[in-house]
């Protein structure tokens, strides 16, 4: 069974998008086993310069580097990646298993992305819209694209 851990940037705060990660967990069960790792975001002031971003970044990414495994395939979430339909990713995790991976790690930065380092270290940039979304969204949104793209692949109709 595929291992999928999702390591994300910052903690959910409303209960709203809590629930949603919930049923997503939940769903997601009978596919994988999903684990969800949240990271402390770097604190900034209100205005930060780019050198505060940066070094902000760079923190946040020795936090994510501690919890990628060996041997998983990273998945970095950033608006510059790739865009994929909901086939294509389930074709992706399809070839990823095929060739022996049995463990996926998709990233999720916080407010301000993620550090190039850790870009760099993906197999696949992977972006869900050219938009930006809150990183809660995000999650919530990253979660709902696994279990349809996993549902495809088991042959199951949740695309339709």
């Amino acid at each position: 069974m595929l291992s999928v851990r999702l390591i994300c940037v910052g903690k959910l705060g409303e209960k709203f998008w809590a629930d949603a990660v919930k049923e997503y967990e939940k769903r997601l069960g009978a596919y994988c086993r999903l684990e969800i790792v949240e990271l402390p975001e770097a604190r900034l002031p209100q205005a930060p310069s780019a050198g505060e971003v940066r070094q902000a970044l760079e923190k946040e990414a020795g936090l994510i580097e501690e919890k990628l495994p060996q041997g998983t395939a990273v998945v970095a979430l950033c608006v510059e990646g790739r865009t994929m339909s909901s086939e294509q990713l389930a074709d992706y995790l399809g070839r990823l298993t095929v060739s022996g991976t049995s463990r996926v790690c998709l990233v999720i930065g916080g407010s301000c992305g993620l550090s190039e380092r850790i870009k760099q270290r993906a197999a696949l940039r992977l972006s869900m819209s050219p938009m930006t979304f809150p990183h809660h969204l995000a999650r919530v949104m990253v979660l709902e694209q696994v279990y349809r793209a996993l549902n495809i692949a088991a042959g199951g109709k949740y695309h339709k």
